[in-house]
């Protein structure tokens, strides 16, 4: 099974739809720390122009898997119209331009075909082909996704990254990280956890009432280091409505081992 190199991005995020039995939201790194400069270098903000005016603004977090795709949530996705969004690579400051940005538009938009909106099912994830390519201007980073279907054993440690907010009074202007620990899927889909709506596709960290993703968070990466590098485990998916860092109520992420196989014939590498 092929291997890929990948070129990690970050976006920005939107609200999940809530699925019937549980309430949630999107999500915002909950506890973490302002990030060093030019570090988590395939973070990328995805940006929405939502009155067609050239007015930008961030909506979610994401990967860039190679030089024209990023990596995204499904429900990121607010409308089927790609000249509506673009991608900013090489961003730290998002109230800032520091001359490290790279502006990119969106050409076209690929939802998985299993995505309906409902978080229940899964494939939260799709993929956005640009319209022209990024470039490694030093302030872009390559990664590797994880070997195809690979888990991640309970309490590994990975971090979580976005510009989702810190508190209930606003978003970062500065690249947020923090630690998260595994939950594996048959602690995290026992009843008092997030019982059957967690599936074997998904990946859930933290639960611990303290780190958490949280609004500002989705379709950003879940970095994980295996195999010797740094690799995109997840796409922030869903959390708990309200309060984000709810015991018992751990972040919840789209396994990107699970879609691989999706993601290659989508860029042309199957």
């Amino acid at each position: 099974m092929m291997r890929l190199v990948l070129l990690l991005s970050c976006i920005g995020l939107i609200c999940a739809k809530e699925p019937r039995s549980y309430k949630v939201d999107n999500e915002r790194v909950i506890g973490g720390s302002n990030a060093q400069p030019n570090t988590w270098k395939w973070q990328v903000s995805l940006q929405y122009d939502q009155f067609y005016d050239g007015s930008f603004y961030h909506l979610c977090g994401g990967s860039v898997v190679d030089s024209f795709h990023v990596m995204t949530a499904a429900h990121c996705i607010l409308s089927p119209d790609a000249s509506q969004y673009r991608v900013v690579v090489g961003e730290y400051n998002l109230y800032e331009v520091e001359g490290s940005e790279q502006f990119v538009h969106v050409d076209k938009i690929t939802v998985h075909p299993g995505w309906n909106g409902d978080l229940r099912y899964g494939n939260d994830i799709a993929l956005l082909r640009l319209a022209s390519p990024i470039y490694n201007n030093g302030y872009v980073a390559i990664a590797e996704l994880p070997y195809p279907d690979q888990t991640l054993p309970h309490g590994f440690t990975c971090y979580i990254t976005g510009w989702g907010l810190v508190d209930y009074g606003g978003s970062p202007a500065i690249l947020q990280v923090a630690p998260i620990n595994v939950v594996e899927h048959s602690v995290c889909s026992q009843p008092e956890w997030w019982g059957s709506i967690a599936l074997e596709t998904m990946v859930c960290a933290g639960g611990d009432g303290i780190i958490a993703g949280c609004q500002g968070d989705s379709g950003g990466p879940l970095n994980c280091f295996t195999d010797g590098a740094w690799r995109v485990h997840g796409v922030v998916s869903y959390g708990p409505s309200g309060m984000c860092n709810q015991v018992f109520k751990p972040t919840v992420f789209t396994r990107v081992s699970s879609f691989e196989d999706w993601m290659f014939s989508v860029m042309g590498l199957a």
